[in-house]
């Protein structure tokens, strides 16, 4: 099932003129509505007569999370205030967080892309959905939330947090599908386990994963834990919310939403289109949005991008999974290090949990520590400490033919490293820089 096989399964021409339209029409738009972008695009030299095509849009300035933060509360809006109809906040670790206004219309927008991104894993009106992402100004409880009404679900609105409680509902109502992050999954898993539940004998069939970065590895584990088929939504609030692209059932890339969400892919170093094929930063323009539609805006997130059809008969572009950002990035004894490498070999290796910490500290002398702290399992636990030593011995050897830089592991006992009910947090950087 393909919930809109008109603009998902557009031919290549096609989805360029409707790209083209709207481009020149959000330009358009936000030089009429927008004081930032009417300034922005004064000092770029750019207007809107400037814009023809899809192929201009590289003649646009791009937009960074700085620029929300340096106009917040409201300076992106591209609508007067009385006008939005619902704002999120992202939770900012440092300065202001980000706001994101939505417009009647770009509700029903959000309604629309993440619909299709339900359909796209197999879901079907009359399943019933299990949310246990977060509801309020976290973008993922509402977005689910409007998505799956607009496609027939009945939702279960759980929100995250309660896990035996969810693992009642899990029981006693039986629903088909479950969203949240992928890291606590892995902690309902481990839960269910304590309470002794078959995690093999459950009614999840499909579980939409996002909100943070998951390996392939972390898929497997997720999928070993619970016999469900674990799809990547991807999305982030700046742009929409989840929604921006998703994974159908062949998992060979997440389907972005092109007519919605022009995608490209630039080398962070240069600022320049990649090369066809190659990894670089994720950039997307929201061309339809009202509320507050951005240019360009630069996600951060590292993925290769590919235009041809998928087997599920759609049409539009489809982005790698989450291969690193460019700022969860960390540089040890200059280095880049993605926490995805680590995962990666973590997962793969016999005996180890799929919960770790990165620990990175500096020496008096200005070099740098790298400790991964890993979990293992209670089975391979041992009171030996010559055992125990050479498994670190040999995680670390594992890590460092990936990442070339020297490492320490420490093992610690199960249920050691503190479990999160949303993202988990996975590197602490103890650095004064």
């Amino acid at each position: 099932m393909i919930f809109n096989e008109k603009m998902e399964c557009l031919d290549a021409q096609a989805l360029k003129t409707v790209q083209s339209e709207r481009l020149v029409n959000t330009v358009s738009y936000l030089h009429k509505n927008s004081p930032f972008y009417q300034k922005r695009f004064a000092e770029f030299g750019v207007s809107p007569k400037d814009i023809k095509s899809i192929d201009d849009i590289v003649k646009l300035p791009f937009t960074i999370k700085d620029d929300l933060r340096d106009t917040y509360p409201f300076g992106l809006l591209s609508k007067p205030l009385r006008e939005i109809r619902e704002v999120h906040v992202s939770s900012g670790t440092t300065g202001n967080p980000t706001t994101v206004g939505y417009s009647k219309e770009d509700i029903d927008l959000w309604s629309e892309v993440i619909a299709r991104s339900l359909c796209c894993g197999g879901a079907v009106p009359g399943d019933m959905i299990q949310i246990a992402y977060g509801y309020g100004l976290f973008t993922g409880g509402l977005g689910l939330h409007y998505g799956s009404l607009l496609l027939g679900l009945t939702i279960i609105p759980c929100s995250s947090g309660q896990t035996k409680r969810q693992l009642k509902i899990l029981q006693d109502f039986k629903p088909r599908i479950l969203a949240c992050t992928p890291s606590y999954s892995l902690y309902m898993a481990e839960t269910a386990h304590e309470m002794g539940i078959d995690t093999k004998k459950i009614s999840w069939d499909i579980g939409i994963f996002g909100a943070e970065p998951w390996s392939e590895a972390m898929r497997k584990e997720i999928e070993s834990n619970w016999n469900l088929q674990a799809l990547d939504i991807y999305g982030l609030s700046e742009i929409i919310g989840p929604g921006v692209a998703n994974e159908c059932q062949h998992k060979t890339g997440l389907h972005v939403q092109a007519d919605v969400f022009y995608p490209e892919v630039i080398d962070p170093k240069t600022n320049k289109p990649a090369a066809p094929g190659a990894s670089g930063e994720l950039v997307l323009t929201p061309i339809t949005k009202t509320g507050m539609p951005l240019i360009r805006y630069r996600t951060r997130d590292i993925v290769t991008l590919t235009y041809d059809k998928c087997r599920c008969g759609r049409t539009t572009p489809r982005i790698s999974k989450i291969l690193g950002r460019t700022d969860d990035m960390i540089i040890v004894r200059g280095i880049n290090v993605f926490p995805s490498q680590i995962e990666e070999v973590l997962l793969n290796i016999e005996g180890t949990q799929p919960h770790y910490q990165i620990i990175v500290d500096r020496q008096k002398g200005g070099l740098d520590d790298l400790e991964v702290l890993v979990e293992l399992q209670e089975s391979f636990f041992s009171d030996e400490v010559k055992q125990l030593q050479h498994f670190e011995q040999r995680i670390a050897k594992e890590i460092e033919s990936v990442l070339s830089v020297g490492v320490k592991v420490r093992l610690v006992e199960p249920k050691t490293i503190e479990r999160s009910e949303g993202k988990a947090k996975r590197v602490i950087d103890k650095r004064t820089l």
